[in-house]
């Protein structure tokens, strides 16, 4: 009874956001509110372009479709928020809120760890082994892969809001990050947090590691055939699948292990930043790093746009 008590007195947080400037807060609002919009309508377009093509219902265009609606998902659980704070002086989140926030947070962004890594087994099957790429990337196998990345990725997000909701937080409710994540939470509580960090550096080690390692193997075994061939435009054609793909991994990844790859105490305002280029600023990117080197795309966006305008 005393436990509930006592987790009951925090009904709500104070997300301090990138900065506590009163003159930053305008100029941020219409920052990211560009940078919402744009991932938003980037995203969308990117499905319908794929939907609208009977051409592009391949295993690639199929991840890519998955991974621009979780894309839209993703920042739709961040940036509404961060956008009333910028206007708002309390900037405040209800505790059911935050833990709300934080589960679909984490679960998005695990999902789109696990279709990285599917779209990279994607690449390295259509590279390695073309011969058999339709039967080994059939339809059913790419469902699977879908169902799998969001099924792991909600259980973990639900153990870490479990244990954070077991958390007592009863000496300060102000967060200093702009939204709710596990390590501003756990620097705020005032109980023991081992079984959470135990929890987080082995299974959500391994939920995050693996489909990083996946990544890798896949894209060094891909470099490895394609070092092989002897001429210099087959080896171009074959990196110039890869590339966005590699881009993205890199901005996504990079961050994501310069954020939770640290000791908590190492916790700082580049932690923040960071997390903007692995939810927001990767997630606007998305639409133009697959459509402006990609042919296909283009020439279905052009054709979506026209059918829009006429």
């Amino acid at each position: 009874m005393e436990r509930v008590n006592q987790t009951s007195s925090v009904s709500e947080f104070i997300l301090l956001g990138l900065s506590s400037r009163p003159e930053d807060q305008k100029p941020l609002f219409a920052l990211f509110f560009i940078m919402y919009v744009v991932t938003i309508v980037g995203n969308v377009l990117i499905i319908l372009a794929i939907r609208s093509d009977t051409q592009l219902q391949t295993p690639m265009y199929f991840f890519l479709s998955i991974l621009s609606f979780i894309d839209v998902c993703y920042t739709t659980t961040i940036v509404p928020k961060m956008l009333v704070n910028f206007l708002s002086k309390k900037k405040s989140i209800s505790y059911a809120e935050c833990m709300t926030q934080m589960y679909f947070f984490l679960a998005f962004a695990n999902t789109e760890s696990y279709l990285l890594a599917a779209m990279a087994i994607d690449r390295y099957v259509a590279i390695c082994d073309p011969f058999h790429y339709v039967t080994t990337m059939n339809r059913h196998r790419c469902v699977l892969l879908v169902t799998f990345s969001c099924s792991i990725s909600h259980l973990h997000s639900l153990l870490l809001v479990l244990l954070i909701n077991h958390l007592l937080f009863c000496d300060s409710n102000i967060i200093h990050h702009f939204l709710c994540d596990i390590n501003p939470l756990l620097k705020l509580s005032c109980s023991s947090t081992l079984v959470n960090e135990i929890v987080i550096n082995t299974e959500g080690l391994v939920t995050l590691v693996s489909p990083f390692i996946c990544v890798i193997i896949s894209y060094l075994r891909i470099l490895i055939v394609v070092l092989k061939i002897p001429l210099a435009a087959g080896k171009h054609k074959a990196f110039s699948t890869c590339g966005s793909h590699v881009t993205m991994v890199t901005l996504f990844y990079g961050s994501i292990i310069y954020v939770y790859f640290r000791p908590l105490s190492t916790y700082t305002i580049k932690d923040r930043v960071a997390t903007v280029i692995y939810t927001i600023l990767s997630s606007m990117l998305n639409p133009f790093l697959y459509s402006l080197r990609n042919k296909d795309m283009k020439r279905d966006l052009r054709k979506l746009m026209s059918r829009r305008m006429s």
